[in-house]
């Protein structure tokens, strides 16, 4: 289930004239039975709500005062969520004959044409109290107490995400709420401009509007409902026109494929950033330490660690925790069984609260290879929300690619990898149209859409370069991708596993050594598809192409050492921090 939780506000929404139908209560209780949570947020004073609502119980939390109090209907708890009205301002508008007026725990409330007393009265005293309305009424609350930060304490309370909430109501003081939850619907009866905002408007009024919402929800989640319109997409780039090119947050699969140093970590980077950017939940599973520097996220596990399921599934709980999982204190051989292990506890996580909304498997040709089977609901359960990254789609499992909404290809031969996953995946294949994508772009692929493949610009990830400086600089790369400094008679054994090592080994070994390596390329292929750095690979290529010939034309190899190593290190030096040496 994508929706969780459905947030309904009282007067005009749920009670038509301050009654609800026994048709609305029925309906509530059979969308509380499908597993989901029911939350009452309310601009009434909670002790008057309690004395005219005696069903209140049906709701899993109360969110009353308009944001003001928390209520608990099984508990009888009561937590105040901002501070008590202030007693001079209540005894200045009773001096002042202001009636009708109500005081609650939190909150002031009157009716309208009393907003002319009650902002003089806020003025004279010098008080930083907002003003609230709800059609007729006048509310007084401190700044920031709205229904959407009241509803908020009651998610955090249940640890739950607002991008699993759906939320409904009438009138001018539930824009907040609305624009909180993932999607917010308006009841026939709501003001225009509620309607405006609202992303689905609902045909019946009142309760039979609510009814209306929940048997779209009870039914189907929402799924293909041709009535809404989605505020909230993801960003991937732009055509070569300009045009932004976008994805639904939610619903949707992913596959980014393309060879080694392709720019597949770049979109994929990018699009998590803008993920945690709206508030969605990601975990990403880092085989080989390519995301250990992303920002905004917990990195469990790591070189001399494995992680641990339990502590993984522990952090994903609150809803506000990005998670990278690095699989690098593994053997390899350990790594798929142990992602086979994970992942029906991240699915079974999803079942009851929806996230991680997203989960990316870097390095799935190795991780889901093509032999593997899931059990029957491994999959089945929920099929979007998941980010594939790989070199070789044709290896991947095909229970996988059966998943798989949107194909980006990157790299030397993008349509020959989209002609490898078509066939992987027993599709037609794709003609593609236009240029060929040159770097920092794609060939993308909607599966279900008529449109042919085209080349996207992708948009950049904000912390590529960190990720750079950081991982590649200081970081530790697995034995399997380290740099080993052996000599022409292989005497040597020298590991670098990371530039700032490789740089000073480089200072250290004989010249012998140094121009072996150099004028076989090893420099350049190691970063191209260790270090994954097409620029630094291609300038080191042509210090080595060019070392190489001034050697032909018996230049003294001391000068050939000394002047390369210079050169090779400035190269580095110019796109990462190193240590400055003695």
């Amino acid at each position: 289930m994508r929706y969780l939780a459905l947030a309904a506000d009282y007067d005009g929404t749920l009670a038509h004239d301050g009654d609800v139908s026994d048709a609305t209560i029925r309906a509530l209780g059979r969308l509380r039975a499908t597993g989901r949570k029911l939350l009452l947020v309310t601009g009434r004073e909670l002790d008057q709500l309690i004395s005219i609502f005696p069903e209140i119980a049906i709701f899993d939390l109360v969110v009353a005062e308009n944001g003001g109090v928390l209520f608990d209907p099984q508990t009888r708890t009561v937590e105040l969520l901002t501070e008590p009205p202030s007693e001079r301002l209540v005894e200045t508008l009773r001096a002042r004959q202001v009636t009708p007026l109500a005081v609650g725990r939190t909150i002031i409330a009157t009716w309208t044409p009393n907003e002319v007393a009650v902002l003089g009265a806020i003025r004279d005293l010098g008080l930083e109290l907002h003003v609230i309305f709800n059609k007729g009424a006048v509310m007084v609350l401190p700044p920031g107490v709205t229904k959407a930060s009241g509803l908020g304490a009651a998610l955090e309370r249940l640890r739950l995400s607002p991008h699993n909430l759906v939320a409904v109501g009438d009138a001018e003081n539930d824009h907040s709420m609305l624009r909180f939850a993932e999607c917010g619907a308006a009841v026939a009866n709501a003001v225009p401009m509620l309607k405006s905002d609202a992303d689905l408007v609902l045909g019946g009024d009142h309760g039979d509007g609510v009814v209306e919402l929940v048997d779209a929800l009870a039914d189907r989640d929402l799924a293909a409902n041709s009535a809404a319109t989605w505020r909230r997409t993801i960003l991937l780039g732009n055509r070569t026109n300009g045009e932004e090119v976008r994805i639904p947050p939610a619903g949707t699969s992913l596959l980014v494929a393309g060879s080694s140093a392709s720019g597949k970590s770049t979109l994929a980077r990018g699009m998590l950033e803008r993920l945690a950017a709206q508030g969605y939940q990601f975990c990403v599973i880092d085989p080989e330490g390519d995301y250990e520097s992303l920002p905004g996220a917990i990195h469990l596990g790591g070189p001399d660690r494995a992680p641990a399921a339990d502590e993984i599934l522990t952090a994903l709980e609150k809803p506000t925790i990005n998670v990278v999982v690095s699989l690098v204190g593994l053997e390899l051989h350990d790594r798929p069984p142990f992602f086979a292990a994970l992942l029906p506890g991240l699915q079974e996580l999803r079942v009851h609260t929806g996230r991680p909304h997203w989960i990316l498997v870097d390095e799935t040709h190795h991780l889901l290879p093509v032999d593997w089977q899931p059990a029957p609901t491994t999959l089945a359960r929920e099929l979007g929300g998941m980010i594939y990254v790989t070199v070789h789609p044709g290896s991947v499992s095909p229970a996988v690619l059966a998943t798989v909404r949107v194909v980006a290809a990157l790299g030397e031969d993008p349509a020959g990898a989209l002609r490898q996953f078509a066939e992987a995946s027993h599709r037609p294949a794709p003609v593609a149209t236009g240029e060929a994508p040159e770097r920092g772009e794609a060939l993308l692929w909607f599966l279900e859409s008529s449109t042919a493949p085209f080349t996207l610009r992708i948009a950049p990830a904000e912390s590529d370069r960190t990720r750079h400086r950081r991982k590649y600089a200081e970081g530790a790369l697995p034995p399997d991708r380290s740099f080993y400094f052996r000599g022409p008679a292989e005497r040597l054994n020298l590991r670098a596993q990371n530039l700032v090592l490789f740089s000073q080994l480089a200072d250290g070994v004989d010249d012998e050594t140094w121009l072996h390596h150099l004028r076989r390329g090893d420099y350049s292929s190691w970063m191209r598809e260790a270090i994954k750095d097409g620029e630094l690979a291609d300038e080191v290529h042509a210090i080595e192409a060019e070392t190489t010939r001034s050697a032909a034309k018996a230049r003294r190899a001391a000068e050939s050492a000394a002047e390369s190593r210079r050169r090779v290190r400035a190269a580095i030096e110019e796109r990462y921090t190193l240590p400055a040496t003695g």
